[in-house]
């Protein structure tokens, strides 16, 4: 099969729309249902795509790098790239929202329930209808669960989707 510029330049522009607009909703905190997994998924596509496209164009792209624009321009995003891999000053490891749902893990259940809106009974029951068994007000979301974040958020998002009474 002969790469053709017939459909390999239309999917690397439906590659680029779809990482742009995407890219674009999880820059302003705006991404949705499946965008953020559609771009890092999907994001593979793009990669496929552009080197097809490359490959379709590699007469073009080769006079790029014979001419000190392509060089610079390419050279600048390069360096931008190795630049990206730098950590910086006192960089958190861990998202914004991680230190306030690490504390909501650390209260009692009896202090966690009416954040959720249950009475601590209530609260008991849900923790059990999702697997995890709570045997009395006083045990932590993090001893329940562990000290997994990831965990914990699942538990509170279950709890938080869980139909009202």
């Amino acid at each position: 099969m002969t790469i053709q510029r017939h459909w390999a330049t239309p999917l690397t522009i439906g590659a680029f729309l779809l990482m742009a607009v995407t890219g674009g909703l999880m820059f302003f905190h705006l991404d949705r249902g499946l965008n953020k997994e559609a771009h890092e998924w999907l994001g593979w596509a793009m990669v496929v795509a552009v080197g097809l496209h490359v490959a379709v164009n590699f007469a073009a792209f080769k006079r790029h790098l014979t001419q000190t624009t392509g060089r610079v321009l390419i050279g600048v995003f390069a360096v931008l790239l190795g630049l990206s891999f730098l950590s910086v000053g006192d960089q958190k490891s861990e998202p914004g929202f991680a230190p306030p749902l690490r504390a909501m893990a650390q209260v009692p259940l009896s202090t966690l329930a009416p954040v959720l809106k249950l009475t601590p009974a209530e609260l008991r029951e849900r923790l059990g209808a999702s697997g995890v068994l709570a045997t009395s007000d006083t045990q932590t979301l993090a001893e329940l669960v562990g000290p997994d974040l990831k965990r914990q958020i699942g538990v509170l998002n279950g709890l938080l989707a869980a139909p009202r009474p």
